[in-house]
């Protein structure tokens, strides 16, 4: 059982990790690039680390994959920002 959930959030990361390759491909502008691959990035990421820690089923793994998901859940927003501010002050600006 400790299997079929682990494949499932596996399936789950890899889905949401296309999701943001397609996202950063087919959108149209900077802001919305960045949006796409940290919203996504970050969940397909968080997803299958929490895989590896169902799979595992050991404290110490656990503590890394939680560990690793605090990380990219603070600097992934911050990355994002700063890349939508120096895209800003490049003169790019969003398309309407």
């Amino acid at each position: 059982m400790i299997e079929v959930i682990a494949g499932i959030l596996v399936i789950l990361g890899g889905i949401f990790a296309v999701i943001a390759t397609v996202g950063l491909i087919k959108l149209p502008d900077v802001l919305m690039r960045m949006h796409a691959s940290t919203k996504a990035g970050t969940l397909a990421s968080s997803l299958i680390l929490a895989a590896v820690a169902v799979e595992f089923q050991e404290i110490g793994v656990a503590v890394k994959c939680v560990a690793a998901v605090l990380f990219l859940v603070l600097t992934a927003p911050l990355a994002a920002h700063m890349i939508g501010r120096a895209s800003l002050d490049r003169k790019n600006h969003p398309r309407t």
